[in-house]
């Protein structure tokens, strides 16, 4: 029977599987990442690499560079290095399905990592609970904003797991404060700084009294805060992030600045825990369907303590 579990409940059982769980069957490894720029795919790398050379299991690391087309072609050339397994993080929500399809076909397991590729589930997906984590960053940036204001929202990739998850709970912690109006949303491709950086400069010409942004991801809010910087406006408005990442955590430790608070994420336990259920896969056993994890609110009084031990 295939059930959900939290993320720190199934690596401690991933952790705890006999022998069976050895690298016999498994020792090669494809990994697929959107965008090896952004540093949270970084840490999910680092996760899985770090815990599959402790297993003596290789890892081939494609990065797609948030193109589809690409990340498809990528795959396809995985299949023929006679990989064992297959982790994979969708570069976008259209053809998102194809490369999960093309290693099923091929009888290759399937750990799905972040994004979920509608229509077509892995073996398991691995990912952060995106709804009620970004629901307490909004919440606590309209609280710091003084609970009323006007607020924009900068989106991730539109359509993707973590997009539509983390939009779902900032408007949820937006519509229980009547005096926040919602005046702006704008999307990225890249959930890249400089998108973060030229969309807030737009934002704020057109809405100079601008209280909140939420940028979707860190690189979104570390972009939005130098452009409010840069426009002189950091006593006036309040931004959150998302992801944990380290150069955020750095920025946010020094609590001086209007970057304010993110929610990190176990992106290097995903890597861990990607890797324990391709193994268990291999070797004919049931995993949850869906492994999740809830970011953990970080203001920036507490972003030290993930700088020094991020999980």
């Amino acid at each position: 029977m295939r059930l959900t579990t939290t993320l720190m409940a199934a690596t401690a059982i991933a952790l705890s599987m006999p022998a069976i769980l050895s690298a016999q069957e498994v020792k090669k490894i494809g990994l697929a990442v959107p965008n090896l720029q952004a540093d949270f795919f970084n840490q999910i790398k680092i996760g899985v690499e770090n815990y599959a050379k402790e297993k003596g299991i290789e890892v081939v690391v494609v990065d797609a560079k948030n193109d589809t087309n690409t990340q498809v072609s990528q795959v396809q050339d995985l299949l023929t290095q006679e990989i064992d397994a297959f982790i994979y993080i969708p570069a976008g929500a259209a053809a998102a399905a194809v490369p999960t399809r093309l290693a099923r076909e091929a009888g290759i397991p399937v750990i799905n990592v972040d994004r979920f590729p509608e229509g077509e589930p892995g073996d398991t997906f691995i990912g952060g609970e995106g709804v009620n984590s970004s629901y307490e960053v909004c919440k606590y940036v309209i609280e710091k904003a003084g609970g009323a204001g006007k607020m924009a929202i900068i989106h991730g990739q539109k359509g993707t797991t973590p997009e539509v998850d983390r939009t779902a709970g900032c408007m949820k912690a937006i519509g229980e404060n009547p005096g926040v109006e919602l005046v702006d949303q704008q999307w990225t491709n890249m959930w890249s700084a400089d998108e973060g950086f030229s969309i807030t400069q737009n934002l704020l010409q057109a809405h100079p009294d601008l209280k909140m942004i939420f940028g979707q991801a860190d690189g979104i809010a570390m972009g939005a805060a130098k452009a409010v910087e840069g426009a002189g406006l950091q006593a006036q408005v309040v931004i959150g992030g998302y992801d944990g990442d380290m150069s955020a955590l750095e920025y946010l430790s020094k609590c001086s600045g209007p970057f304010v608070v993110t929610a990190t994420q176990s992106t290097r336990t995903m890597g861990t825990l990607a890797v324990d259920s391709a193994l268990a896969v291999a070797a004919g056993q049931d995993v949850p369907d869906m492994q999740v994890s809830a970011a953990v609110l970080t203001p920036c009084e507490k972003a030290g303590e993930f700088l020094t031990n991020h999980p």
